[in-house]
This record gives C-alpha cells, sequence and structure tokens, in this order.
C-alpha cells in the first residue's frame, strides 16, 4: 500500500470534516488481518482546541453497544441452546406471552428489526415536567430506593427500571412486518443474560469475551473504573443532566438504567473494539487461538436474514445495501467496495464499526460528532466515514 497516499487523503478527509465542524476531534484505526496498519488521532476533544485526541482515548460508543455488549452474549446462548432464535422471544421473556401482538414474535425476527417494534421509547418524559426533574424518580443523593447512579449528583428510582419494561411490554408492534430499526428489546436482554447465564450481565461480558480478546477498557460507566485514558464528552445536556455530558452514557434511556444496558452505555479504545471486531472477522476465534463462539452461529449472525423483504440486516449486525457494489460512493454504505459479507454498527454519538471477513479488513472511526449539540448531521451529510472506509479498499486493490 502507497502508506503517504493514504496519509494524504485521510488527513484531507479529516481536515474538512473539523473544517465543517462535522466533529472536533476523532480517531481512525484500520486492521488488515490482525495486523493494524493505520491508527491516528486527529484534532480536539472540544472546539476550545485545549485536550487534543489521543490514540488510547475513550469513546462512549453509543449504538456499537449492541453488537459488543449483548450481541456476543446471545450469540454464545445461541451456540449453548439456551436461546432458539425461531422460537417465541415470549418463551424467555414471560410479560410477552400474554401480549397478543408480540407472543410470536421471533428472536430472529426481532434482532434483523424485523419484528414491527417501535423504534424508540423517550422514557425521559416520564422523568420529566416543564423541563423540570420530578423528585419522585431522580433524587441528588443515593439512598435505599435510590441506588443507580445517572450522573454526577443525579439517581434514579430503583423501581424505574419496572416502568421502562411495563413501557417496552405495552408498547404497539406494526401489523406490517417489513424492515423497522428498533432498539428497544436491547434494554431487555441485559437482565435476559444474566437470568439465563446466572451472572450478572456486565460480569459475563468481561469474564466471557472481554478478558480473552485482551480488551483492558471495554465496559460500563468509566467514572467508576479508575482508568487512565482520558475520556471524550459528548453532548452539552441542556434538558436533563445540564452539564457537558462527560464520562457516563449519552444516551438517556441507558442513562436512566444506571448506565448498563445493551442499546448504549460501553465506552473503549479503538484498539479494543478493533479487537472484538476481529474476533467476529475470525469468526468466534480470539487471537490466542481460542473458539469462543462457534463459526455456524457466528455465520448465522452475520448473515442477511430477509433481502426478500428489502430487509439488509444480520442478527444485530447492520449490513451493507442491498447492492451497494452498484452504487456511487455518495450513495453507498459503507463503502460501495466492501464486500457482502461484511458487517458492523454505526453509534449515535458518532462512532462505527466495520469488519470484512472476505478482505479481512477492520475498520473503525471514532468521534464526539454530537458534540456541542446532535443537531451537528455533517458527519452524515458529507459522508465521511464510507469515504475514509473507500481510501483503504482503493489502496489495497491495487
Amino acid at each position: 500500500m502507497d502508506e503517504s497516499s493514504i496519509n494524504q487523503q485521510v488527513d484531507s478527509i479529516m481536515q474538512l470534516g473539523i473544517q465543517e465542524q462535522a466533529f472536533p476531534g476523532a480517531q481512525i484505526l484500520v486492521a488488515k488481518g490482525n495486523e493494524v496498519i493505520f491508527h491516528k488521532a486527529y484534532g480536539y476533544h472540544t472546539y476550545d482546541s485545549v485536550q487534543k485526541v489521543g490514540l488510547d482515548d475513550l469513546y462512549d460508543l453509543a449504538s456499537v453497544t449492541k453488537i459488543t455488549g449483548p450481541l456476543p452474549a446471545l450469540m454464545k446462548l445461541v451456540d449453548e441452546q439456551k436461546l432458539d432464535l425461531d422460537a417465541p422471544f415470549s418463551t424467555y421473556w414471560e410479560p410477552w406471552a400474554k401480549r397478543k401482538d408480540k407472543k410470536d414474535l421471533t428472536l430472529r425476527e426481532i434482532l434483523s428489526h424485523q419484528a414491527g417494534l417501535v423504534p424508540y421509547i423517550i422514557f425521559l418524559e416520564k422523568v420529566m415536567k416543564k423541563e423540570k426533574i420530578k423528585k419522585r424518580f431522580i433524587r441528588t443523593k443515593p439512598s435505599e430506593k435510590f441506588q443507580k447512579q445517572v450522573y454526577e449528583g443525579l439517581y434514579v428510582k430503583n423501581r424505574f427500571l419496572r416502568k421502562i419494561y411495563r413501557m417496552i411490554n405495552r408498547s404497539e408492534v406494526s401489523t406490517d412486518k417489513k424492515y423497522r430499526y428498533s432498539g428497544l428489546t436491547f434494554l431487555i436482554y441485559p437482565e435476559l443474560i444474566s437470568n439465563l447465564t446466572g451472572t450478572a450481565y456486565e460480569s459475563y461480558l468481561k469474564t466471557t469475551f472481554y478478558d480473552p480478546i485482551g480488551s483492558k477498557t471495554l465496559g460500563f460507566n468509566p467514572m467508576t473504573k479508575g482508568y487512565p485514558n482520558k475520556i471524550v464528552p459528548t453532548e452539552v445536556d441542556t434538558l436533563f443532566r445540564k452539564d457537558l455530558t462527560y464520562g457516563w452514557v449519552h444516551d438517556e434511556n441507558a442513562s436512566l438504567l444506571g448506565g448498563i444496558s445493551g442499546n448504549a452505555g460501553l465506552f473503549g479504545t479503538a484498539e479494543d473494539l478493533a479487537k472484538i471486531m476481529l474476533f467476529y472477522q475470525s469468526l468466534g476465534v480470539t487471537l490466542g487461538g481460542e473458539q469462543i463462539i462457534s463459526k455456524a452461529t457466528v455465520e448465522e449472525f452475520i448473515k442477511v436474514q430477509y433481502p426478500e423483504n428489502e430487509n439488509r440486516r444480520g442478527l444485530g449486525f447492520d449490513k451493507p445495501l442491498l447492492g451497494n457494489d452498484t452504487l456511487a460512493i455518495a450513495d453507498a454504505y459503507p463503502s460501495p467496495k466492501a464486500s457482502p459479507k461484511s458487517f458492523g454498527h454505526a453509534g449515535f454519538t458518532g462512532t462505527f464499526v466495520w469488519a470484512d471477513p472476505e478482505n479481512q479488513l477492520v475498520f473503525v472511526f471514532l468521534s464526539n460528532r454530537v458534540y456541542p449539540t446532535r443537531t451537528h448531521r455533517k458527519l452524515y451529510s458529507l459522508n465521511i466515514r464510507t469515504a475514509l472506509q473507500d481510501v483503504f479498499y482503493t489502496a489495497l486493490a491495487k
């Protein structure tokens, strides 16, 4: 590969992104095979240009949590035949057995966003009234009934979790079975995983996956972990936390679960994200050669499930647009040169991970595009991540 050409192209795209305020700073890591071939940091944590982005900074991964938190656990449980993709999910989540519109939905339909579930419920609306926090649900000091920390000086009522589950259980289901992205069940999976494994969700992830792949930082609530790594802030929250959200999860729903969730909440470095994506790319084998999830299960999860319904998704994983290789780069997602076997996920905060077993290429992009506000959407309109990824595919093809 022509390193100087790659550096020049990547630097140019990143300078444009910072200049256009798509993000104040970001990081890119690319691995070919099991070897990191590119890892650079650009810009600053915020637009005040004080704290430079470092190579071992921790980022709020947002929805990338979905494929790096609950998903490996669900894959392992399918492997162990504790979960059946085609059995009704109500077999494992009892409240759904009583819901006429949910009792027959399968885990396969749910994970591939084919079940017709509501995309999102804003639980924050239940704890706020006229932009003021309800003391019934949130307190400024912990107590026996308010144990879960939401942010610095904010604690949520223990019983609020039951309210979240109740609202999910009662949420509407569309009878029109087509692709409709929904993150709702990812709020349920941590409890499901704990019930089926007999181990607390976070502990199970650490001992079963993160430790074996050599991850040092993947985890929830990094402010409580004492990491030496600097943490990149996300949004200036003017509604709920009234502060620059830093070190605590940006996603409000995950926040109301005490920061430990399946939809968001994970923080990590680019290096640790590369490790888990390399693990998937190797079809369940760690860099040390240990097969943690069977090849057959990984292959099933990374496969498009409902192409006949114009649904590109795998099980939990995002996939290239159908017919992506025929599209111009401006319309493609991700790079049109990514193979149909490739997979990954994006996160609301400006994160993106992608693995391509056919080309043996892992691409990690971490940014805080939501700083200072989530209205900053130039990351999407400039199609920066696709353009960056395409640089490496083009270089590898030469």
